[in-house]
């Protein structure tokens, strides 16, 4: 007689993707025995959460509110799956208003702004967050704070859409105006030369030396929101600005001021950032799904991190990435070490 072989009932997770995800945000996964006779449950440590789709091979599951357990494990009333581990982001500050990338410095401490609607005087533009995620106001007024950057010395650089003045803010949060006439300016980045990058969202790069002399470095269709700046290894500047169209692309420059595409095909790109093997990440949609997208050296896109209105990220000095919401700030452990340029 024969002896037909015990199978493992045991739920397993075969796959998850994306890598990470925010509150909000979205795994899907693939894998076997995920639920023979119903839906799934699925927690991230001992918290539950919502199925959005349940089989017993898929099934795509909504971080809840609240979720900071990395280990996903998936079961039935019986039993569940070894757990899984995956990035998920930790709110660290709320009650902002960024509309671009957060910066980070070198001894973690992360900027952001409340930037607040058109011509309106927020009583904090621009917070800093400590490494214990302390919140506190650093400057107090500055009207429509939108894009920040570091230079080479750690000093903070602050654009305002409302007047077109790019400040200097010093560690008290004190402001003095560094260069003026940018129109709508947004995003903002150095050079490795010391030269700043400037997005004028209404057509316009501008890149002023270290001398303060303003030059137009190129032209773009003009962006609903804002442009966005990271320089890439090639020496190329990367641009992204939401535009009309539902199949945006990211923007490339050569130090010549000629205009390329280096990818198409994002839905709202905003910020932008690369890490140091060089793989550029984009908060956007692609593929009828929002997060954060990585594109690699030669444009191959991935979703890597799942989460609606980001509009901005940066890498910590701890291989974590800082998202920026249009209202908080999170921070996913992801292991990835940022890209430094000056």
């Amino acid at each position: 007689m024969a002896f037909r072989k015990p199978t493992d009932s045991r739920p397993q997770i075969l796959g998850v993707s994306p890598a990470a995800a925010i509150p909000g945000g979205e795994f899907q996964i693939r894998g076997k025995a995920l639920s023979p006779t119903a839906r799934p449950h699925v927690r991230f440590g001992e918290m539950t959460a919502p199925i959005v789709i349940g089989s017993d091979t898929f099934a795509i599951v909504r971080v809840p509110d609240g979720a900071s357990a990395s280990e996903m494990t998936v079961g039935n009333d019986h039993q569940s799956s070894a757990p899984w581990t995956c990035g998920i982001g930790i709110q660290i500050a709320d009650s902002v208003h960024p509309v671009a990338n957060p910066v980070v410095d070198r001894a973690g401490n992360v900027y952001t702004t409340f930037s607040g609607s058109p011509g309106q005087k927020t009583p904090v533009s621009i917070y800093k967050i400590d490494a214990n995620h302390r919140a506190k106001p650093l400057v107090t007024d500055l009207m429509n704070a939108t894009g920040l950057t570091l230079d080479a010395d750690g000093l903070l650089y602050a654009s305002s859409r409302h007047d077109g003045m790019i400040y200097q803010v010093s560690a008290s949060g004190n402001l003095s105006v560094y260069v003026e006439g940018m129109g709508v300016a947004t995003g903002l980045v150095f050079d490795p030369d010391g030269n700043l990058y400037v997005g004028d969202r209404s057509g316009t790069i501008f890149k002023i030396s270290r001398q303060r002399q303003i030059y137009v470095f190129a032209t773009l269709e003009p962006s609903l929101a804002a442009y966005h700046l990271a320089f890439g290894p090639d020496s190329y500047l990367y641009v992204t600005g939401p535009t009309t169209s539902s199949f945006d692309c990211v923007h490339r420059i050569s130090s010549a001021g000629v205009v390329e595409v280096f990818y198409r095909g994002l839905g709202r790109p905003q910020g932008i950032a690369f890490d140091a093997k060089d793989n550029l990440y984009v908060a956007s949609s692609f593929g009828g799904r929002r997060g954060v997208v990585r594109l690699t050296t030669d444009a191959k896109p991935e979703l890597f991190l799942s989460g609606s209105a980001i509009v901005g990220l940066a890498f910590a000095p701890s291989k974590a990435m800082i998202l920026a919401t249009n209202n908080s700030i999170y921070r996913v452990d992801v292991g990835i070490e940022g890209r430094r340029v000056v």
